[in-house]
Formats: C-alpha cells, structure tokens, sequence
C-alpha cells in the first residue's frame, strides 16, 4: 500500500498491548510505537525536576517546555529515562502525568508527527483510535481479567492496575475507552501467535499483506 498503514492499539494496563504491538510489527514489517513509554518519560521528567506530578499548571508548562527526540519518546531535554520508566514512582506518578491536558496534547502531536516521519506502525496506548488516529487502518481494543493482567505485572500488583483503570476511564482528557469501530480482543487465554493471524487475515482484507513495508 501506498498510503501509510496505522495500526491502532489501545487498552487498559496489562491486557498484551506492547507484546502484540511488536509481534505485528515484526510480522509486517512496520515500526512499533509505545505511547505509554513517552508519557511515562515525561513523568520521570516532572518527578527528576522536583515537580508534584499533581500540580496540573506546573506540569502542564514542563511538558510544553521540553523537547522530545524525534524518534524515542524516552528521551526529553537529551535525557534518556528508558531505564526509570517502570518504577515505583513512576507508576504511581504516570497516570496523574498522562491525565493532564496540556501533557496529552504535546505527545499527541509528537506522536503523529513520529508516524508521519515513519510511515506509519503500530501505534498502542489508550487513546490512539479514538483521538490520535481516529482513521488508522485498524483499531484494536485489548482486554484481559484482571488476575492474568496482574500475573503480567507482576512489578506493579492488581490493586495499582485497578487504580490506574479507574484514573485512565475516568479522566476529562482522552479518557480510556474503546473506539465504537475498535475490534475488541480478550487476550486472556490467546497467545499471542493466535491474536497476530487474526490481525493479518483482517488486514489482508485492506491489502495489507505480512512482510509490507
């Protein structure tokens, strides 16, 4: 295809976004994008700063002031905050960051302009079919119970997933919901081979084959 090939994945934390993201990329040849992780970097920025993730002005103004590498999303101001991104602090600091409006629409733009320079991907987050790329090529929408999405954060415990549910479904900003054309997967008991053929039989429907580019 010609026109760039967007696949959107959005879902709640733990239910397989970031594994099936890079087994379709690798599988057709397209470039992975985890919008979590930039979220996250600038939460490990405002935290590094001395900033209460809570104060909505302060971070709103950091956000707005700092400059993200054109390709990684983990690295803010020359800083690479790759090795910070999952911890404690972080977890408890991210969805505060990602729930404030003025944070969500600088990564918007980023986003969007690092598919631009790409070509495309495969793009996953919470809000990437319905505000990112509202006409990506295919929206997905993960779910798992909340036991097996634990069990895979380990790190992290069900009682802050659930936290992080609540805050990310209820948020005035881009709130986590599934895009009314989103095909919605429980990746509770597929593996991750089963939900990638069922993903390339679909796109093969729009032209796009395994190994594009």
């Amino acid at each position: 295809m010609n026109s760039p090939v967007i696949i959107a994945i959005d879902g709640p934390a733990g239910s397989g976004k970031s594994t099936l993201a890079r087994a379709l990329a690798n599988a057709l040849g397209l470039t992975t994008l985890d919008t979590g992780g930039s979220y996250r970097a600038v939460a490990a920025g405002v935290l590094a700063s001395g900033l209460d993730p809570a104060d909505a002005d302060a971070v709103g103004d950091f956000a707005e002031s700092v400059v993200i590498d054109k390709d990684r999303g983990s690295v803010i101001n020359g800083v690479d905050y790759e090795p910070e991104l999952r911890t404690e602090s972080v977890n408890r600091a991210v969805s505060l960051v990602a729930a404030n409006s003025r944070v969500r629409a600088v990564l918007v733009g980023w986003q969007r302009s690092w598919a631009n320079s790409h070509h495309g991907g495969v793009v996953e987050g919470r809000d990437i079919g319905t505000v990112v790329f509202p006409d990506a090529t295919i929206k997905i929408y993960l779910t798992a119970d909340l036991d097996e999405r634990a069990r895979r954060r380990s790190d992290e415990g069900s009682v802050s997933i659930k936290r992080r549910d609540k805050i990310d479904s209820t948020r005035a900003a881009s709130p986590l919901v599934a895009a009314e054309d989103a095909w919605v997967i429980d990746t509770t008991d597929r593996s991750v081979a089963q939900i990638v053929q069922l993903v390339c039989d679909r796109l093969a429907t729009f032209g796009v084959e395994a190994g594009n580019d």
